[in-house]
């Protein structure tokens, strides 16, 4: 099963992608994370990759979808979930003809819907372990006592510089200006579904896992 996750910053995406790969053997393709996978790889891709952020120049969307016809055409896995990809309408056409030249088809993209004033409020008070990335909040999940990570037992704590009101809300902006095309495109497609991205962890894992099974 090959699915897409949408949502804001701040949504639980990287949450929710993490449950999908541990219990359904998924495969997170994150554009983030293979850029600097690809950057470190010595492929020919990735030399290119390093290249242009060297020059600080934007990753065009051509070397970004090469990346993933790349993963797509290698170790399935139980599917893949896209997270970060496609933002546009070009990209998303493009999305659908790699898929279909590797054989495979994209089954639903879930949508992870929020409340802009609470998921501020969720973000300004967040914080991760700097070493596995687990994720903790000042009043909902706050660090434990004894200032190491449950996890890992990492005692480094990492806070965004921009998980701030100001630069959330126009991270907020410049996503729905994004992607509102995008949720239409998919829409009309038959594709899209959303899910209430505020609830619990534990009950969004429930509402997306209803969905891929439904």
């Amino acid at each position: 099963m090959n699915i897409i996750l949408l949502g804001p910053p701040g949504a639980g995406k990287g949450t929710q992608a993490r449950h999908l790969v541990e219990k359904r053997n998924m495969i997170q393709l994150s554009t983030g994370d293979m850029l600097r996978e690809a950057k470190t790889s010595g492929s020919k891709m990735g030399n290119l990759v390093a290249e242009v952020m060297a020059r600080g120049d934007l990753v065009t969307d051509e070397i970004v979808i090469g990346l993933i016809k790349e993963k797509i055409s290698g170790e399935k896995g139980g599917g893949f979930i896209f997270d970060g990809f496609p933002r546009t309408l070009k990209q998303a056409d493009a999305l659908g003809r790699i898929l279909e030249e590797c054989g495979e088809n994209l089954d639903i993209v879930v949508e992870m819907k929020v409340d802009d004033d609470a998921l501020v409020s969720r973000i300004s008070g967040r914080s991760s372990c700097g070493s596995c990335g687990e994720v903790f909040h000042d009043v909902t999940n706050p660090w434990p006592a004894s200032g190491e990570c449950p996890n890992c037992s990492s005692t480094e704590v990492v806070r965004r510089a921009d998980d701030n009101e100001d630069s959330l809300r126009q991270r907020l902006m410049e996503y729905y200006k994004k992607t509102s095309s995008l949720i239409g495109y998919y829409y009309a497609k038959g594709d899209h579904v959303s899910v209430n991205g505020l609830a619990s962890v534990e009950e969004v894992q429930k509402s997306i896992a209803a969905v891929l099974d439904g």
